[in-house]
């Protein structure tokens, strides 16, 4: 069986030999929903920056619907949208330029951009703010916002590090 996310005896050691995570083993089905749980410090935002190549593990396997990301670096990344936890985007742009401009990461042309950018804010309750700068939406707002960029390039897999966090609608 082909699993949309799989980890075997994944193992994240930092420099100060500190074990963030320690043989963690996990299988996500394709179009099952999985939470991490745990309190403050226990690796949850260890292993998806892992699995969203943003962290390096020690050791490990991780596999993007079958595929080894050590083997196919590129490939498994178009398969990912990833909502951090943090806000990364400039407060400056307006809302729909932060979404289209997620095109440009994966060769979407403007137009088709334009149109998902629009399908997506207004899907996300975020229609009313496209031409306003993102610093002037709530906490929430800017969550969503951070959605619909990540599902820009229609990924396979989304994963959201902390999705409440600032109160999802």
């Amino acid at each position: 069986m082909k699993y949309a996310l799989e980890l075997k005896k994944l193992k994240k050691i930092y420099k100060k030999k500190f074990c963030a995570i320690e043989s963690i083993n996990l299988t996500v089905q394709v179009g099952d929903f999985y939470a991490l749980l745990g309190p403050n410090g226990a690796g949850k935002s260890t292993i998806i920056g892992i699995i969203s190549s943003l962290i390096k593990k020690s050791s490990g396997i991780v596999k993007i619907f079958g595929e080894d990301i050590d083997k196919s670096p590129f490939s498994y990344k178009r398969k990912i949208g990833l909502v951090p936890q943090e806000f990364n985007f400039s407060p400056f742009e307006t809302v729909k330029q932060i979404v289209i401009n997620q095109a440009g990461y994966y060769g979407i042309s403007k137009n088709v951009a334009i149109i998902r950018a629009e399908k997506y804010l207004s899907q996300l309750d975020l229609w009313d703010y496209r031409n306003k700068p993102a610093r002037m939406l709530s906490g929430g707002m800017k969550r969503r916002l951070m959605i619909a960029r990540a599902l820009m390039h229609k990924p396979q897999l989304l994963i959201l590090d902390e999705p409440t966090a600032g109160k999802l609608k």
